[in-house]
């Protein structure tokens, strides 16, 4: 799975900005209000959300993120804003290894949740639970999909950068249950010539409605008003 992130990390704010990140910016802001000590975010990636916790919230940010690549990113973005570099520590561990000092008010999960089967999800919400104060809000982005179909390979997003393009193209390769696994090629284009091609093959999970609503009641979890396409939960 790093090897997988580290192919596309070239690629992600590109793609991202051009993706959920934009209405990220607008939905996850009044869901933080009142959030004031401490927050996790969980697989923080190149720290877009990061910045966007720290501008809404003072509060300490723990930035969970496994990859290597990612990282790298998300420390030399702290390390231009003194501020961010005092607020955010940066943990290199998985979601499920995920441990800090004191409870926080709350996590947030943007993108997340798809790369946990089904078989692991009931040890995330225990995990998260166990780091959240009584009452505290879990985040998370989550809407109703249709049943992908297995196809050819199409661009899914192309960015110029300065003389080059970069390029995005994705196919869905199997359809199994909730699971779904795709292949992306990532290539940079220089006057219509590939330059640099690299492939990787991704399974993403995505439960329905009612099994996550079953798993996190069990969990401990009530479900919180949210708009379209945002989860909240809160620790009962």
């Amino acid at each position: 799975m790093d090897e997988n992130y580290s192919l596309a990390v070239p690629f992600y704010d590109l793609w991202h900005e051009d993706g959920h990140v934009p209405l990220i910016r607008e939905l996850l802001p009044p869901l933080l209000k009142g959030v004031e000590r401490s927050v996790i975010e969980i697989g923080a990636g190149t720290g877009l959300i990061t910045r966007l916790i720290a501008r809404e919230t003072p509060a300490e940010i723990y930035a969970v993120e496994p990859a290597l690549g990612m990282r790298s990113v998300l420390v030399n973005r702290l390390a231009e804003d003194p501020e961010l570099l005092r607020r955010v520590t940066v943990l290199p561990c998985g979601a499920l290894d995920v441990e800090v000092d004191e409870p926080v008010e709350a996590i947030v999960m943007i993108s997340v949740l798809q790369s946990f089967p089904a078989g692991q999800r009931a040890e995330l919400w225990r995990v998260l639970a166990r780091q959240l104060e009584p009452g505290g809000r879990l985040v998370f982005n989550w809407r109703e999909r249709a049943v992908p179909v297995p196809g050819d390979l199409e661009v899914m997003g192309s960015y110029e950068v300065g003389r080059h393009t970069y390029e995005i193209a994705g196919q869905v390769l199997e359809v199994g249950g909730e699971s779904v696994t795709s292949r992306f090629v990532y290539r940079i284009r220089q006057r219509g010539v590939a330059v640099s091609e690299d492939e990787a093959v991704v399974t993403n999970h995505w439960p329905a409605g009612e099994r996550l609503v079953s798993e996190l009641e069990a969990a401990g979890f009530s479900r919180d008003a949210a708009p379209e396409g945002m989860e909240v939960w809160r620790l009962s």
